[in-house]
């Protein structure tokens, strides 16, 4: 069994996009010769990796074995030129990072700084939902991964550096806004703008109300902050996100955060990796970045909380 590395980057590309014209696109190739390349790849192999229903293409038991030693493998190749690069001396290479949506109010900004640093690195940042992000780690496709709820798993190694307080907020004009030790009680009669079902904040606020032997009040579920944000300042209801999303808001006075008994919920921003992945000297860098100096870096620059507000 024969073939060359060259027919496997496209197979992998191909499979990846599950596109011949996608994956001809990403490779500035024509469809004929990605298609060329495939068949002359089944003819070495002597199975079918593709196949066609509709207009959809999709992988056969054998595609599916081989995307995945492939992927595997361009990993470890990705993993060996950058540690060739660092003994060479370049300073350089590749850092893979997926965050939760609602992390990337600083998690840019850790970024930002690390690249001030490094700036010969080459970023990769993919910004997704809970299920997504606990896909990537099983999948190992990303060098970490910063979000809230870590996954029960031996395999995977999480490590809190900041605290992330979930707290209530509303529009300026509410009846509440200028209340004191509000009790819980009267939050009972509101309606409340919820993340969607699985996402961190919202479990985190299920957990709360279950330990108070209740429900969440009445609500509306949507699936993004911004628009979480937007529903409250327009008087849909209340809302509970992390202060770290409400920077902008809180300066432009267009929320405020009510003071509510037993809030915040406190939780805590992991930063995630596999158990045995092997770090450059610039992954490392970055995650020693995230946990000893984090909490300065927001602090001093990103998250100056109105302190009228709390």
């Amino acid at each position: 069994m024969h073939f060359t590395f060259r027919q496997l980057h496209i197979f992998e590309s191909v499979a990846r996009n599950l596109s011949y014209t996608r994956a001809a696109e990403e490779l500035f190739l024509s469809q004929p010769a990605v298609s060329m390349q495939i068949k002359q790849l089944e003819d070495h192999i002597g199975l079918e990796l593709f196949e066609q229903i509709g207009k959809k293409v999709f992988l056969t038991e054998a595609g599916k074995e081989l995307y995945h030693y492939s992927q595997k493998m361009f990993r470890e190749l990705n993993e060996a030129k950058d540690i060739l690069w660092e003994i060479k001396g370049g300073n350089q290479g590749t850092l893979t990072i997926a965050v939760a949506t609602t992390a990337t109010y600083f998690a840019l900004h850790l970024l930002g700084c690390f690249r001030e640093r490094f700036p010969r690195v080459n970023i990769s940042l993919d910004v997704a939902n809970r299920e997504s992000l606990l896909k990537r780690l099983d999948e190992n496709t990303v060098d970490m991964v910063i979000m809230g709820k870590p996954p029960d798993s031996e395999e995977v190694i999480a490590e809190p550096f900041m605290e992330n307080p979930l707290v209530v907020v509303a529009p300026t004009h509410h009846p509440l806004a200028k209340r004191k030790k509000i009790p819980l009680e009267l939050l009972l009669k509101e309606t409340f703008i919820l993340r969607e079902r699985g996402s961190g904040t919202r479990s985190a606020m299920e957990l709360f109300f279950s330990k108070l032997n209740t429900t969440i009040p009445s609500s509306i579920e949507i699936s993004n902050n911004e628009a979480i944000k937007q529903a409250v300042q327009a008087g849909f209801g209340l809302g509970i996100v992390s202060q770290h999303t409400l920077e902008k808001e809180l300066t432009l006075k267009r929320l405020l955060i009510l003071d509510v008994d037993s809030f915040p919920i406190m939780r805590y921003w992991y930063i995630v990796h596999r158990e045995n992945k092997r770090f450059t000297a610039l992954q490392q860098a970055f995650k020693d970045l995230v946990i000893q100096e984090s909490k300065e870096l927001i602090n001093g620059t990103t998250f100056q909380i109105n302190p009228e507000l709390g």
